[in-house]
């Protein structure tokens, strides 16, 4: 995923080194200032998850072990067992400006000026036609912007995702080692009542930050905004009699986008590409986006169930043991 390089490395006399190759003009006035080098990530692909009659190879980009062999794992169990379907009920970013005024009267009666449907249908067409108006700060933090907040958990905001798959025992058995009575036990415990009891915002789930996040740097999304896109709450049931897993995410505040910023640059739209969601829909304005969306939540779904599995069947300690501490690790943790 990386442009191609001659693998050399210059000195700008301060010790550090810069790798030649990468094209350092196409992040200028747009994603970096001040570049004096860039950092590598591995990316591995997780796939093919099957979501809504598609296949998917999903680009990951992390330094965790396991993350990406555990999506995969669930992305084999969610296929043989049908694939995945997902619904995007809202699609639409917030922004709440801060106007000031000399009194609260005055401010009390902007209030009710504006509760007027007919008048907020027409000053909401003039605000939204102009970059400058009264208001005191564009941004004043209702929206909650790379912050964790209730109104984002409550009302959402960007797109509002509900992602699911059935899995039938034999795959629960095979794929995931474990049975469909662990994990719904499992998770009514630990999703549901530890974090209820924990006081949790928004996380009910899991590890949903740990796919997100993944799924961003390597499609050159917002890493910050992994905050509020993270809010998910997964569930799990059993039906038809105990014979198949009803696994769900919901997720009400999925910020991501196809076009402008990091998505720009070669590595991350090779991962767009990869997905089909490079760049701007013709067809439809705002359908790559969205199509991200939903499989960013499938991702989640994936990296859910698989890593319910491992922790249900006892895998988890074991496999991080194995695959993500290397033998020198392993020696200095013996002593």
């Amino acid at each position: 995923m990386r442009p191609a390089s001659s693998g050399r490395f210059s000195n700008d006399g301060f010790g550090l080194r810069t790798l030649e190759g990468f094209d350092y003009e196409s992040i200028l006035g747009q994603c970096c200032e001040m570049p004096v080098g860039y950092v590598q990530i591995p990316v591995g692909i997780a796939g093919l998850l099957l979501l809504d009659g598609f296949e998917y190879s999903v680009s990951m980009a992390t330094m965790e072990g396991c993350l990406i062999a555990s999506t995969n794992r669930a992305c084999k169990a969610i296929h043989l067992s049908g694939g995945a379907t997902s619904v995007l009920l809202r699609d639409g970013m917030t922004r709440a400006p801060v106007v000031r005024f000399n009194s609260a009267k005055r401010a009390s009666e902007l209030k009710f000026f504006l509760e007027d449907p007919e008048i907020f249908e027409t000053f909401s067409i003039v605000f939204n036609s102009t970059s400058f108006m009264f208001f005191y700060y564009m941004i004043g933090n209702f929206c909650s912007d790379k912050k964790p907040a209730a109104v984002n958990w409550i009302e959402g905001c960007g797109k509002l995702v509900v992602c699911e798959a059935v899995i039938n025992e034999e795959v629960v058995k095979k794929v995931l080692k474990t049975n469909i009575h662990a994990l719904v036990e499992l998770n009514m415990l630990k999703n549901l009542a530890v974090f209820a009891i924990a006081g949790a915002l928004g996380g009910y789930n899991a590890h949903t930050s740990n796919i997100v996040s993944a799924v961003f740097i390597a499609t050159g999304q917002d890493p910050a905004q992994n905050i509020e896109s993270s809010h998910c709450i997964t569930m799990m049931e059993a039906i038809n009699n105990g014979k198949d897993l009803h696994v769900s995410v919901s997720m009400p505040s999925i910020e991501v986008g196809t076009v402008g910023g990091g998505t720009q640059l070669a590595s991350q739209s090779a991962c767009l590409n990869l997905l089909g969601v490079k760049g701007a829909s013709k067809e439809s304005p705002g359908a790559n986006s969205r199509l991200l969306a939903t499989i960013v939540a499938s991702s989640v779904l994936a990296g859910e169930l698989s890593l319910m599995s491992a922790i249900a069947a006892g895998q988890l300690v074991k496999s991080h043991m194995k695959y993500n501490r290397s033998s020198k690790d392993m020696s200095k943790v013996a002593c």
